[in-house]
């Protein structure tokens, strides 16, 4: 059978695949995960949304970041992404349940955000005189935009890179690239105030001007990561794993190495800036993350996200390798969430490693309810475009 002649139904997801089981473990444990965060959010909301919080920015970092990474093979082309596509493409299409679970978020800001208590502002002439713009109309005003924007551009991306399912359209190309370009533009603006928002204001007298770039390395991160994965375990469909071959792998894993140690650089620039220039107002938000046992946690991102994978991710056999290749990715993707912990955290418990069991319940909350959407989302069309003309296929049926 030729390319051109490939029916796209021998791509879909089978019913008996592993990760129709993981949908439905993701049902169950979201289910109970929900219920008790619900009796949580009542009872202690100011401890149960700091779990929240970091759990929402993980997961929302692999739908924006997929999102990212769509856009931009859009504009760049090449085989990598075409194979990646539609797991991509399935994450992205999660933006809205994240839309609906901001509200938590919402409804509680003063549990989170000191500039959001009235008496907090009261008696801090900084938070006074930053009010015009950390203050809570506004914050949810932005929060509203942040979503319109994202919900437009991934209704757009999904809809028209749904179409070449069994054919191709030149000008639906086109119309991606323009719509690419355009959307990194925004998807860069967006993510830059919603880090400064969600993340940064949690400490509201410190400031950085890498941080949001680095917000957005590492969502970029966390949805490579996540896709090496899927396209791992999807390659116990046969014809799937004529298209996702050692040299797609290899590929992909290229480009996680390079995020990784774009990750590692603007970490590294914004601690040499903030501590050589030893401004009373900047460092004292490392000295809350590098003591009580916070060092402890910043010394195994070092050497875990960043040393460890970088040395292993030079090695081209372990590129090339499918479940190896996964293996370095899921780790990564645990450090992703290590690592928001250690940003996040400290800005409630500077200077004292502190955990809580509604860390876990938050994690497993909003994570069962988006691998159930995302799983969803990817049953509903072929697992690659099958009419897309730069698609590898390594072999072909007689």
């Amino acid at each position: 059978m030729s390319k051109a002649r490939l029916n796209p139904s021998d791509f879909l997801l089978e019913d008996d695949h592993p990760l129709r089981r993981y949908q439905r473990y993701g049902v169950y444990l979201g289910g109970a995960a929900v219920l008790a965060s619900m009796v949580a959010f009542l009872t202690v909301p100011t401890t149960f949304l700091r779990g929240y919080l970091i759990a929402y920015m993980f997961w929302l970092g692999i739908a924006l970041g997929s999102m990212g990474i769509l856009m931009l093979q859009y504009i760049t082309g090449g085989r990598w992404g075409a194979v990646l596509r539609r797991i991509l493409e399935s994450a992205a299409r999660t933006i809205p349940l994240l839309a609906i679970l901001f509200v938590p978020i919402a409804l509680r800001l003063g549990d989170l955000f000191a500039w959001a208590r009235p008496a907090a502002v009261a008696g801090d002439p900084i938070l006074q005189q930053k009010a015009f713009y950390l203050n809570v109309p506004f914050f949810l005003a932005r929060a509203v935009f942040y979503f319109a924007v994202w919900l437009v551009v991934e209704f757009f991306l999904t809809r028209w890179g749904s179409e070449p399912d069994g054919s191709y359209d030149a000008a639906n190309e086109t119309r991606l690239q323009f719509l690419g370009r355009g959307g990194l533009l925004l998807y860069a603006l967006t993510m830059t105030f919603a880090s400064i928002d969600w993340m940064m204001s949690l400490e509201p007298h410190w400031f950085s001007t890498i941080y949001a770039i680095m917000i957005l390395g590492g969502q970029v991160l966390s949805a490579f990561a996540f896709a090496i994965v899927i396209a791992a375990t999807l390659k116990t469909n046969t014809w799937v794993a004529r298209v996702i071959g050692p040299d797609q792998f290899h590929d992909i894993g290229k480009l996680m190495l390079a995020f990784v140690m774009l990750w590692a650089y603007f970490s590294f620039s914004q601690y040499i800036i903030i501590w050589s220039g030893n401004v009373a107002d900047e460092t004292p938000w490392y000295l809350a993350r590098t003591s009580g046992g916070w060092q402890w946690i910043a010394l195994v991102l070092i050497t875990f996200h960043f040393a460890v994978p970088f040395l292993i991710l030079l090695s081209r056999p372990i590129k090339q390798n499918a479940h190896r290749l996964a293996a370095v990715a899921l780790a990564l993707l645990v450090l992703r969430y290590v690592d928001l912990s250690w940003l996040i955290t400290p800005a409630f418990s500077p200077g004292r490693l502190s955990a809580h069991g509604m860390d876990v319940i938050s994690f497993a909350a909003i994570g069962g309810l988006w691998v159930y959407a995302f799983v969803r989302q990817l049953a509903k069309r072929p697992l690659v475009p099958v009419g897309e003309p730069i698609l590898p296929y390594r072999e072909e049926r007689t």
